[in-house]
């Protein structure tokens, strides 16, 4: 029993497992692994940064203290130099007002009055800096610890992260970004023992690195903390920027991946209908593909040979269809041509035969009038089957194309008597020929144009009303002869005019065969006109009945001119 069927996915699905497999899971696994690097790196990055600030803070601290101190002994090597007290006095009146933020410089004279100000200020928070004079006296200057915090925090005023300044007995002398909650926090991690003049990261969070720097001179400790806030930014910031970037990787891909499908599967689809178009017999269907960048090689030359085939296929169905065709007019023209040979053979063969066995009897006398009239029918009945087997013979030159013309000046007029006395006119009906003896010579064969028109009078003499006359006439216009011949019928209609010009083609039903004839008289007359590089046309109405018109070149000056119809 099979649990499993195997199911054929289709070229969409394909892709879209693929693209999982391919780009979604190893582009995830690379974001998360990139991430984990990048957390890491911002975690160094985060403790040399903060150890950077705690030594530029020891340095501006430094600086300020080395600053203040100089200019401090340059004012006592300057006291030297006064004699009296009060002069001492206003000098460092009017010198003080010089420094920035210095509230006042004094000369205490005892070492229990500079503990007496150093503590008075500490209480104010207020610094103190001072310079020996002698072994009694001292210079002492007072800042405010607004001008220390000032000038330590200048360079860090845009850095998120918490700065304190303490005493060595633990008192805050100057801050960056001060909370109270993450102040006590930071203290309660200091540990007890500190190493002097060197920066040491502490603290049990390893992504908020905390630093401080204890100093011996002046006594203060420096710390430098990352906060949480500090760190989810940088690192967050960072896991945002490359969550972003990897989302709009895939984004991107997967645009160009839909794109790509899209035109890949419109471009298969339209070889799917047209493969199911040529099963279904449309060998006409040719494929039109949206041809695009996306397009593959492949499929464009599939296409192509696709289109190729197909209208190789559609060339041989066509073919196939004209043989079809074909051998159906030879099917209808073998049975015309068996019915037509059965009927028009027999009725002369057996006249011919029924009166010659009547002259062969011995056992009767025939007179002569009797014998010339059975001897007149056999030789009427032997040119009805002459004229018959030259209709047969002319259609393969005719539909061959292979027809032979003596082209040549031919006199209208003896023309058409000839052709009026060879016409079977049994109803004796009259034939008026309206063609004078002056008529213009045209180009043709005299003997086909004989052939024409002794077709063309016959069939008129045989559908024309009882008592009504066959007329011909004909015109000169310009470099042609137009010649007419007309008679009073029925109105043939328009569809059925043209058709009078194929073969075995006959007005009257073929079952009932109302009158003698193959049916080729006109086809036949058509070819041999056009051979002679004429023109024929078939007139209808109720005002002319039937009327043929041949158009015809006229003769030139010259000589015989031979032609041929190819």
């Amino acid at each position: 029993m099979r649990f499993f069927k195997f199911k054929r996915l289709k070229i969409v699905e394909q892709i879209g497992i693929v693209f999982l497999f391919a780009v979604l899971i190893p582009m995830t696994v690379s974001g998360f692994i990139i991430n984990n690097v990048n957390q890491q790196s911002m975690r160094y990055q985060l403790r040399e940064s903060a150890v950077l600030i705690a030594n530029m803070v020891s340095d501006e601290i430094d600086f300020f203290t080395n600053t203040v101190n100089g200019n401090l002994e340059q004012i006592a090597f300057s006291l030297k130099y006064i004699p009296s007290i009060r002069q001492k006095q206003n000098y460092l009146k009017s010198i003080s007002s010089t420094f920035d933020h210095c509230e006042k410089i004094e000369i205490v004279n005892s070492k229990e009055n500079l503990e007496k100000i150093h503590t008075e200020n500490a209480n104010l928070n207020k610094a103190t800096v001072s310079v020996p004079l002698d072994d009694r006296s001292f210079l002492v200057a007072t800042y405010t610890l607004e001008t220390l915090q000032d000038e330590i925090f200048q360079s860090l005023k845009d850095d998120r992260r918490q700065i304190y300044v303490m005493t060595n007995d633990g008192k805050l002398i100057a801050s960056h970004n001060y909370t109270d909650s993450v102040f006590k926090e930071t203290i309660d991690l200091l540990p007890q023992k500190m190493r002097v003049d060197t920066p040491v990261i502490f603290g049990d969070v390893k992504n908020q690195p905390i630093v401080y720097v204890h100093k011996k001179d002046p006594a203060i400790t420096i710390i430098v903390n990352t906060t949480a806030k500090v760190t989810q930014t940088a690192i967050n910031e960072n896991r945002a920027k490359i969550i972003l970037s990897i989302l709009f990787a895939i984004l991107v891909i997967i645009f160009i991946t839909a794109l790509y499908i899209y035109y890949l599967y419109i471009n298969i689809r339209q070889l799917f209908k047209g493969i199911i178009a040529i099963s279904k017999g449309n060998y006409e269907r040719q494929i039109r593909l949206l041809t695009t960048a996306f397009t593959p090689h492949e499929i464009v030359f599939l296409a192509f040979e696709f289109n190729r085939m197909a209208g190789e296929i559609h060339k041989s169905y066509l073919q196939l269809k004209e043989n079809n065709i074909e051998l159906e007019k030879l099917n209808e023209f073998r049975t015309n041509l068996i019915d037509t040979v059965s009927h028009e053979l027999r009725t002369p063969l057996t006249s011919i035969q029924g009166y010659t066995s009547r002259l062969l009897r011995q056992d009767i006398k025939i007179d002569d009038e009797t014998r010339q009239k059975s001897l007149r029918i056999i030789k009427e009945q032997s040119e009805r089957l002459k004229r018959l087997i030259e209709d047969l013979l002319t259609i393969p030159d005719i539909e061959g194309m292979r027809l032979r013309t003596n082209v040549e000046s031919v006199w209208l007029p003896e023309v058409l008597e000839t052709a009026r006395m060879l016409v079977k006119n049994k109803d004796n009906k009259e034939i008026v020929i309206n063609i004078k003896e002056d008529f213009a010579n045209v180009q043709g064969d005299k003997n086909r144009l004989e052939q024409v028109f002794v077709n063309l009078i016959e069939n008129a003499v045989k559908y024309a009303y009882a008592d009504t006359k066959i007329i011909v006439d004909g015109v000169v216009e310009e470099d042609c002869a137009r010649i007419f011949v007309q008679n009073e019928c029925d109105v043939i209609p328009p569809d059925k005019l043209d058709k009078l010009f194929e073969k075995f083609i006959r007005l009257d039903d073929n079952t009932t065969r109302t009158t003698r004839g193959t049916g080729l008289g006109l086809f036949i007359v058509k070819g041999l006109v056009e051979a002679m590089q004429g023109q024929i046309k078939l007139h209808s109405d109720e005002e002319c009945g039937f009327c043929a018109e041949i158009i015809l070149k006229l003769a030139k000056d010259e000589a015989v001119v031979d032609a041929k119809s190819n």
